[in-house]
């Protein structure tokens, strides 16, 4: 492995730290990245509690979500939402699955998850919710095949987000700090929307301000600074 890819892996183990750490992910949840090296391939950890996710973890599937490293660690068995999506979106670069409970209620009642701060702007308006009973019937939820997955992708289409009745969410990025850190403040924006409910009506973010507020999210000024900060607080513990 070059250089570039030890690098890679690395932030890849990083962000799965900060998602438990930002209580994004508990025992349940992961994130993957693609390989940069061969676009139809994607790194992801083995069946591991995200937060004790280490190097040794990591195991590279194809886009059907096969192993491909001659690995003999058990996979996740939801690793097919990441090859789903990375096969129906070539510009995506890192997908997060997690369970965040403020998020849930959203994807199952009728009230639309908007943005409504600056800083969660990258979830972006009219956010989807995939069902996974309209088109399978009654499941334990879980995506647990390709034909999961690529459901699960279509409902998505061009979104940041999309939510699972019942279940969670997936969010993609174009890379690994920025999938992370949409993901954390996924779960921000919808605590904030929740408290903002119950005082009253609310004023969401404009379509022009979503836009403006989501480059500025992205940019070096502010996804770097974010990075560091959160990177800090699981590198610094003992």
């Amino acid at each position: 492995m070059n250089s570039k890819l030890e690098a890679l892996i690395d932030e890849l183990v990083i962000a799965n730290h900060i998602l438990a750490n930002e209580k994004v992910v508990d025992s349940f949840g992961h994130i993957s990245v693609r390989n940069p090296d061969n676009p139809n391939h994607y790194f992801l950890s083995c069946s591991r509690s995200p937060e004790i996710v280490s190097r040794g973890d990591i195991m590279e599937f194809d886009l059907e979500s096969n192993s491909v490293d001659g690995s003999t660690l058990r996979p996740y068995g939801e690793r097919f939402i990441h090859g789903a999506i990375f096969e129906a979106r070539p510009e995506v670069q890192s997908v997060v699955h997690n369970h965040s409970l403020p998020v849930i209620p959203f994807g199952v009642t009728g009230t639309p998850l908007q943005p409504i701060i600056h800083t969660g702007a990258a979830i972006g308006r009219d956010i989807p919710i995939w069902d996974i009973y309209d088109n399978f019937g009654d499941t334990d939820l879980l995506v647990r095949n390709m034909d999961h997955g690529r459901d699960l992708a279509k409902a998505m289409g061009q979104a940041n987000v999309v939510l699972m009745r019942g279940h969670g969410c997936a969010v993609v990025g174009p890379d690994i700090k920025a999938a992370t850190l949409t993901a954390v403040y996924l779960q921000v924006s919808a605590s904030v929307q929740l408290q903002s409910m119950a005082l009253g009506d609310v004023r969401y973010l404009t379509p022009g301000e979503t836009e403006q507020c989501t480059e500025m999210f992205y940019s070096d000024l502010a996804i770097d600074r974010a990075w560091e900060n959160l990177a800090t607080r699981v590198t610094k513990k003992p």
